[in-house]
């Protein structure tokens, strides 16, 4: 081995040693400055965050102003997914971020392709220091608050994203046909010279012609890649760029020796490199290019959405009806909506029937009536008839602005996968300019001569073939369109922490009222004993229960109106506490109630009670009739299950999930319901405040559960279970502590998100498998690992091709999901098995027996 050698080998682990040392050594972290109570950081973003590590105290409000001095979607939006912020970063504008650290540690931000990093240190408090509230406000002060951001809001910074997106694709366009057409001739020159050609003009193999073609794609077609390439090394990171730029950098300046002082080189090292330098440059462009545009379609959602909302509104004001913009209606304000048109924002009906479209928000195809009083969404469509309502809720509260404000929360967090690929990318890029390092040195040494132009050669192909950004890009973009894509079809997935437990849950608890059933009860049966008809016996019974409050009143009354049935008005009134009504109606003597009211007014009950205890046995709640002195029927009403309960169970069963069925009724209620849908495990009378007991007695069984319910006493077991699932209709409360949100109501949403999850996380496997293949077989390749065997070596030009289509298959994968279609729920197919019942005591005798 020769002095050289030596020395080459030397200068490679030197070099290597330096390297670990240079990306890996403890960096210090910038303090904030405290001024007026808040910590002061400004942060420059260009290549990178500068200064990258951040140090603030616990407790006290933090203000991070981001000064972004570059343009590409790449730093556009910078994100705290441990503290559960994001804001976009408009180009060359100063943005705000403002917060209060409640605990210490270290927390990441980056950009949301997880391309750029940085570390924010909390440090402790002083003991004794008193700390603010809670504050949540985490984005842009362009904006307000994630909890105040409004549509418009929304809008503005959309549009300002898809201007700076347009910009990019147009710059990248003219950058890539300047290099295709100032390569293609020295690519055909150098391609075509060896085979023969006849017609290959002598000028084109002019090194310094080759020369002048190829500088300009260097300096100006490579331009972006070289500048953020170097800042990133600036900043003691390194990325894609930063292989790309070294790679082609050493091409183009060993080709310029070359040119320059070719006499002083020995005649077989004098090859240059000129068209490996401007294909590369061009098809990374190219493949970058692309990537812009097949990025820009999984953000589809947010627009989407945006463009959902009604842009003026027609109000009555001082007993005048005025159009005015969306933004000036205020709560309280009588809104005129007519058929066709967009219900500007939330409100309740005042006046008015329409059948209304809501699939825009919940998903749910089929148009809903609503009448007085009833809820409509801002967004939804009117169809039909015409509609007085009263603005209830504008701006940031109306359901499209939490959608929309969720949508991007959840787009903007990290799924547990995601910290796989940030500890391999972490590592990633000094691992291959090592491996680069030691490739040069291994083929200068041992390879064949020309060695010097052998070394260069492979350690070029090891730096361009190696493609981090895939990695970088496989989670999150699966996550931007899965999450999109579940709010176009109601459910609202608040975290992708939310949407990657989901695929992993094997036990669903549903609660029964409000989310197995209706929630509220409704008239079931009319059992007439033959004085009079069905129908006529149900108005009598509904007029006379015209004047009451009760609930069970309201759904009679619904019931009669559902039929169409006329209902008169009683001539008299009588309501006896605890037992029932007693009317006149058309001449006739109605008492409606308990077989107490009847027996005292001496009306014979046995029939009427044998019904009402076969009604009971169902479940069921019986109202007792008698008119004019005689017995006249039965009438019953029941919480009913929801039209398709049954069937969104059984495709939870197909699912390979044990459905549970929680709920405060007693047991034999609990089973008759359980029955009906296929519910083959009833968790029954169990108090509310006892829910979240279940939910952790399920775990402890090393069951992964998710709970689905609606009202405010099902917040604790949302929180407690694996997965939250809250049913829109329900209360604020459930829904703020569940991870997912059903706007329909309905329980096909379950088995929609669930299958979401397992599709999205099936998506974000094969974007891992993509970004990490080609360089677990480039890499080797490229540093010539099958040369002694087969003679086999990679072309720079090839590993150029290979990155690129690296990224472009991760990218690609990934909007796959926006063809995404959740299928039908299957036929009911209720279980034979009779259903196992369990009372919340029993399990706490048996735990205590166990004891």
């Amino acid at each position: 081995m020769s002095n050289i050698d030596v020395a080459v080998l030397a200068g490679a682990a030197l070099a290597i040693v330096v390297l670990a040392w240079y990306f890996f050594a403890p960096r210090r972290a910038h303090a904030s400055a405290v001024s007026d109570g808040l910590q002061r950081v400004r942060i420059s973003v260009r290549g990178g965050y500068s200064p990258s590590i951040v140090q603030v105290r616990q407790g006290i409000p933090v203000e991070m102003s981001f000064d972004r001095q570059e343009t590409g979607d790449c730093s556009s939006v910078v994100v705290f997914p441990d503290l559960h912020l994001s804001a976009a970063l408009p180009a060359h504008q100063m943005t705000t971020v403002t917060f209060t650290p409640q605990d210490a540690g270290s927390f990441g931000f980056s950009c949301s392709m997880n391309m750029i990093h940085g570390t924010l240190v909390v440090t402790p408090g002083e003991p004794g220091m008193a700390s603010p509230e809670p504050d949540d406000r985490g984005a842009a002060t362009a904006h307000a608050s994630p909890g105040g951001l409004t549509e418009t809001a929304a809008a503005d910074t959309e549009a300002a994203q898809s201007r700076e997106r347009r910009a990019e694709i147009a710059d990248l366009t003219r950058r890539v046909a300047i290099g295709a057409v100032l390569t293609a001739p020295v690519l055909y020159a150098v391609m075509a010279h060896p085979l023969g050609a006849r017609w290959v003009p002598m000028v084109l193999l002019n090194h310094w012609l080759q020369l002048a073609l190829i500088t300009p794609v260097m300096f100006y077609v490579g331009w972006p890649i070289h500048r953020t390439g170097w800042l990133a090394l600036a900043h003691r990171s390194a990325d894609m760029n930063s292989l790309i730029t070294l790679g082609t950098g050493a091409a183009y300046g060993y080709s310029l020796l070359v040119t320059v002082a070719s006499t002083a080189l020995p005649p077989e090292v004098r090859d240059v490199y000129y068209e490996a330098v401007g294909v590369i440059l061009t098809l990374i462009m190219l493949g970058r290019l692309l990537e812009a545009r097949a990025k820009a379609g999984t953000g589809e959602a947010i627009r989407a959405l945006l463009g959902l909302q009604a842009r003026t509104a027609r109000v009555v004001r001082d007993g005048a009806e005025i159009e005015i913009p969306l933004e000036q209606v205020v709560v309280g304000d009588e809104i005129l909506i007519r058929p066709g048109e967009k219900i500007p924002v939330d409100a309740t009906v005042t006046s008015g029937q329409s059948a209304v479209d809501e699939s825009m928000v919940t998903g749910e195809s089929m148009p809903v009536t609503k009448h007085a009083g009833d809820t409509v969404i801002g967004a939804t469509v009117n169809t039909t008839g015409s509609l007085r309502a009263r603005a209830a809720k504008v701006g940031a509260d109306t359901m499209l602005a939490q959608i929309i404000r969720m949508v991007q929360q959840a787009q903007a967090s990290r799924a547990p996968i995601q910290r796989l690929a940030d500890a391999i990318s972490a590592y990633f890029v000094p691992v291959v300019m090592a491996i680069a390092i030691g490739t040069f040195a291994v083929w200068f040494v041992a390879g064949p001569p020309p060695a010097l132009t052998q070394a260069l050669v492979a350690s070029v192909a090891v730096l361009i073939i190696a493609c981090p950004c895939a990695l970088g890009l496989a989670t999150p973009l699966s996550i931007m369109v899965g999450t999109g894509k579940g709010a176009r079809a109601g459910i609202l997935i608040r975290s992708a922490q939310a949407l990657e437990t989901a695929h992993k849950l094997d036990t669903v608890v549903l609660d029964k009222t409000g989310t197995i059933t209706a929630g509220k009860p409704a008239l079931t049966d009319v059992e007439a004993l033959g004085i009079l008809g069905e129908n006529e016996l149900l108005a009598l019974v509904a007029a006379a229960e015209a004047d009451s409050e009760h609930p069970i009143a309201g759904a009679v009354i619904a019931g009669a109106r559902d039929r169409g049935l006329a209902n008169p008005r009683p001539t008299e009134f009588i309501s006896i506490t605890g037992k029932g009504v007693r009317a006149t109606i058309d001449n006739h003597v109605v008492l409606v109630g308990t077989p107490t009211l009847l027996a005292e007014n001496e009306i014979a009950t046995t029939e009427l009670e044998q019904i009402s205890a076969s009604l009971a046995a169902a479940g069921k709640t019986p109202i007792l009739a008698a008119v004019d002195g005689q017995p006249a029927g039965v009438i019953a009403v029941a919480d009913v299950v929801k039209d398709d309960s049954a069937a969104a169970i059984t495709a939870l069963r197909k699912l390979g999930l044990q459905v549970v069925m929680i709920t405060g009724d007693n047991a034999r209620t609990a089973g008759a319901i359980a029955r009906q849908v296929g519910v083959e495990r009833v968790l029954a009378e169990v108090l509310p405040e006892h829910k979240a007991d279940e939910i952790r007695r399920l775990q402890s069984e090393g069951r992964r559960v998710g709970m689905v319910g609606d009202g405010i006493n099902d917040a604790p077991a949302l929180a407690q279970a694996d997965v939250g699932l809250a049913i829109g209709t329900g209360t604020d409360v459930a829904i703020e502590a569940a991870d997912i949100t059903l706007i329909s109501g309905s329980l096909a949403g379950v088995v929609a998100a669930i299958r979401l999850s397992r599709t999205t996380m099936h998506n974000i496997r094969q974007n891992l498998f993509f970004a990490l293949i080609y360089n677990a077989i480039g890499i080797p390749l490229a540093a010539g690992l099958l040369y002694p065997l087969l003679g086999m070596r990679l072309s720079p030009m090839i590993a150029a091709a290979a990155m690129a289509l690296s990224s472009l298959s991760v990218v690609g994968n990934a909007n796959r999901l926006r063809g995404y279609r959740n299928e039908p729920l299957p036929p009911a197919e209720p279980s034979t098995i009779d259903p196992q019942v369990e009372t919340h005591a029993a399990q706490q005798q048996l735990s205590a027996h166990h004891c």
